[in-house]
C-alpha cells in the first residue's frame, strides 16, 4: 500500500513538471513571437506611443500667365497647433480659443481632453494676426491651465503656431476650371493645381514630437530632408483674352437661357491655348459653395456630337482623296434622300451644289453624297489624322478622347451621318486642335496651357517648345477648305453673324441633336457651336464656341457665332493683328439670322 502511495505522489509530481514544463515553452514560444516574429510591428507601435512626426510644408510656387501676371498666389496665414498633455485645465484654455477661432469652447474642450494625441491642429487655416492674438492672450494666461508638474519641459510650448501660407486667387473666378484649387492641406485638388502639385509644392521639414507615458512632450527632433519653396508655373493663358472669352460665352449662355457653355481661343501654328473657358464659372476661394460639376474643365473632360462643324473635315477628306475638288458638284435631292429604312433630311431643300457650297450652306444630304464618293476608308483616315477620338496629350487633367468608331464597324448609314457630324464625339479643344491645323497648313499641334516652369527667383527651370502631332492634310489641301470656310461667313452663308470688319474670317456653324439615353436623339435638346480663324491671309488665332442645351434658339449661326464674333473681334485687337481688308466696308448687311446649321 506505501509502494502505491509513493506511485501517485510520483505521478502527481510528474504531470505537475510537466504543466510547468508547459507553459515554460509557451512563454517561451511567445517570446520568441515577440522579439523575433512580431519585432518590426511591436517597435512601430512602441514608438507611436512616445513619438508623433509633423510635416510643415512650404511656400506653393505662383501660377502666371503669359505675361507673368499672377493668377494663383499665397496669402500669409497660420496652423493653430495645441498639446493636449500640456493642458491641464482644458475648459479654461478652451475659452481663450473659441474667442478668436471658429468653433465653441466645448468642442475644442473635447479636443484639449483627448491625451491620445500629442500634437493637434485646431485651426489649420487662421489669419496671421489673428494666431498671433490667439497666442499672445494663450501666453499671458497659460500659468493658470498648463501642467507643470514633474517632466515638464519649460522649452517645449503648449500652443505653437506654424505660419504658412493658404492658396488665393486674385482674380476670383477667372480660368477656374483651368486652375483648379488646394485643399486645407494646401495641395493641389483640381486643374492645373492637381496636374503640377509636386512641382509647385516643393519640399517641407519634418518634425517628430517626443512624449512620456502621460503623453505630455517634452522633446522634439527634426529630421532633415531640405526645405524647398515650389515652383511656379507660367501659362499660355492671357489673363486678358481669358476675360474676353468668359464674358462673351456668359452672356450667350444667359442670352438663350443654356445650360453651360465653352469656348477655346487657340494660337494655330504652337498650339498654344490663350484662352479656355467655361460657363458658369465657380470662385476657387469659396469652394464649399459650388457643386462637383461646377468644377470640371468641359472644354476637355465633356464629350459632345459635333454636327456640322464635322463638315470642314469631310471637304477635307474629300479634296485630299483628290476624288472632289471645290467644284465637284452632288445632287442634293431635294431635302430628302433614303439609305435603307433611313431618311436624311435637310433644313432647306437643294438640287445641285458644289462641295464648296455645301460647306457654305451646310447641306446634310450634300455630305452624304461626297463621304459616298470617297469611302469610309478616306473619311476615317482624315477624321483619325486630325486627332478625333483619341487624346490629344494636353497638360491638363481629365483629358477626354472622344469617339471615332474605325471605318470597318460603319454601315451605310453611320457612314452617312459621321460625315455631317452624327455618331462621332469630340471634345472642344480637339475641335479647336482640328480647326487649327487647317489654319496651321495642314499641321496638327499639340495643344498647351504651360509654357514654362521657373524657380522662386524667378529663374527658368524648364521652358516648352510648340510640337507638332503629324500632317492631317497637305498644305494645298488645308488652303483649299479655308477657302471654303470662308464663304460660310459671306453673304448667303449659315455663318454670316461671325463676319468681321477688317478681317476676313473662316469659319462653320455647328446644330447637333444631343443622343437620347435610351438611343435616337431629344427632340429639343441641342449642341449650337462655331469655329473658326482669321485672317485668312495669315491666321493668327483660332476660336470654338460650343453652347449647350439653348432653349430660345437652337442654331450655331445664331446662338453661338454673335458670340465667336465678339471675342474673334476684340481678341485680334488686343493681339495687334493688322486689318488685312479695308475696315470701312461694312458687314451689317449680312449680319442676319440664318435657318440651318
Amino acid at each position: 500500500m506505501k509502494q502505491t502511495g509513493k506511485n501517485k505522489a510520483s505521478g502527481r509530481i510528474v504531470f505537475v513538471g510537466l504543466l510547468f514544463a508547459a507553459g515554460f515553452m509557451i512563454i517561451a514560444g511567445r517570446l520568441v513571437e515577440l522579439h523575433v516574429l512580431d519585432k518590426s510591428f511591436l517597435s512601430k507601435k512602441a514608438k507611436s506611443q512616445y513619438s508623433q512626426s509633423v510635416e510643415t510644408q512650404p511656400k506653393r510656387g505662383v501660377i502666371y500667365d503669359a505675361q507673368y501676371r499672377e493668377l494663383g498666389v499665397n496669402l500669409d496665414v497660420a496652423k493653430v497647433a495645441v498639446r493636449p498633455g500640456l493642458i491641464q485645465d482644458a475648459k479654461a484654455a478652451s475659452k481663450i480659443l473659441a474667442s478668436y477661432l471658429d468653433k465653441s469652447a466645448a468642442e475644442y474642450q473635447k479636443e484639449l481632453e483627448n491625451k491620445d494625441r500629442a500634437y493637434i491642429y485646431v485651426d489649420k487655416r487662421v489669419s496671421t494676426a489673428t494666431a498671433r492674438a490667439v497666442k499672445k492672450e494663450w501666453d499671458a494666461a497659460k500659468a493658470s491651465f498648463e501642467y507643470n508638474g514633474p517632466g515638464r519641459n519649460p522649452n517645449i510650448p503648449s500652443l505653437e503656431l506654424e505660419e504658412d501660407a493658404s492658396r488665393f486667387y486674385p482674380n476670383l473666378g477667372l480660368g477656374a476650371q483651368v486652375l483648379g484649387f488646394c485643399g486645407a492641406e494646401g495641395h493641389g485638388l483640381e486643374g492645373l493645381e492637381y496636374k503640377y502639385d509636386d512641382l509647385l509644392t516643393g519640399k517641407g521639414s519634418k518634425w517628430t514630437i517626443l512624449k512620456d507615458a502621460m503623453g505630455r512632450s517634452f522633446a522634439r527632433e527634426r529630421q532633415t530632408y531640405s526645405k524647398k519653396t515650389g515652383d511656379n508655373l507660367v501659362l499660355t493663358l492671357d489673363r486678358t483674352v481669358q476675360y474676353i472669352a468668359e464674358e462673351a460665352l456668359a452672356e450667350a449662355v444667359e442670352k438663350y437661357q443654356a445650360k453651360s457653355g465653352i469656348a477655346v481661343v487657340m494660337v494655330p501654328d504652337t498650339g498654344a491655348v490663350l484662352a479656355m473657358a467655361n460657363a458658369p464659372l465657380y470662385n476657387p476661394n469659396a469652394i464649399s459653395e459650388y457643386s462637383f460639376s461646377d468644377w470640371r474643365n468641359r472644354a476637355v473632360t465633356d464629350t459632345f456630337e459635333p454636327g456640322s462643324t464635322l463638315k470642314i473635315f469631310m471637304a477635307a477628306a474629300a479634296v485630299e482623296s483628290g476624288k472632289c475638288g471645290p467644284n465637284s458638284i452632288f445632287y442634293c435631292e431635294q431635302g430628302n434622300y433614303r439609305i435603307g429604312p433611313n431618311v436624311v433630311h435637310d433644313t432647306h431643300p437643294h438640287s445641285w451644289l458644289s462641295l464648296q457650297q455645301i460647306v457654305k450652306v451646310s447641306s446634310n444630304i450634300g455630305a452624304v453624297k461626297v463621304g459616298e464618293k470617297i469611302g469610309p476608308d478616306s473619311l476615317f483616315r482624315t477624321l483619325d489624322a486630325f486627332g478625333f477620338g483619341k487624346k490629344l496629350g494636353v497638360d491638363c487633367p481629365g483629358e477626354a478622347s472622344g469617339t471615332l468608331r474605325p471605318h470597318s464597324q460603319w454601315t451605310a448609314i453611320d457612314a452617312g451621318t459621321i460625315a455631317f457630324g452624327q455618331g462621332v464625339s469630340v471634345t472642344g479643344l480637339q475641335l479647336a486642335s482640328a480647326v487649327s491645323a487647317i489654319a496651321n497648313g495642314g499641321v496638327l499641334m499639340r495643344p498647351r496651357l504651360v509654357q514654362a516652369i521657373t524657380n522662386s527667383k524667378g529663374r527658368l527651370v524648364e521652358s516648352f517648345q510648340p510640337e507638332p502631332l503629324g500632317r492631317a492634310v497637305s498644305e494645298e489641301t488645308a488652303q483649299v477648305v479655308a477657302r471654303i470656310m470662308k464663304t460660310v461667313t459671306t453673304e448667303g452663308g449659315t455663318g454670316t453673324q461671325a463676319a468681321l470688319d477688317g478681317y476676313r474670317v473662316c469659319g462653320k456653324t455647328g446644330t447637333a441633336q444631343k443622343p437620347a439615353a435610351k438611343g435616337g436623339y431629344e427632340d429639343n435638346k441641342y449642341i449650337a457651336s462655331f469655329v473658326g480663324f482669321a485672317p485668312l491671309s495669315n491666321p493668327a488665332v483660332t476660336v470654338v464656341v460650343v453652347i449647350d442645351e439653348p432653349t430660345t434658339d437652337h442654331y450655331g449661326g445664331v446662338v453661338a457665332a454673335p458670340a465667336f464674333r465678339e471675342i474673334m473681334q476684340k481678341t485680334l485687337h488686343y493681339l495687334k493683328v493688322a486689318p488685312e481688308l479695308d475696315t470701312t466696308h461694312l458687314t451689317a448687311s449680312l449680319k442676319r439670322k440664318n435657318g440651318p446649321a
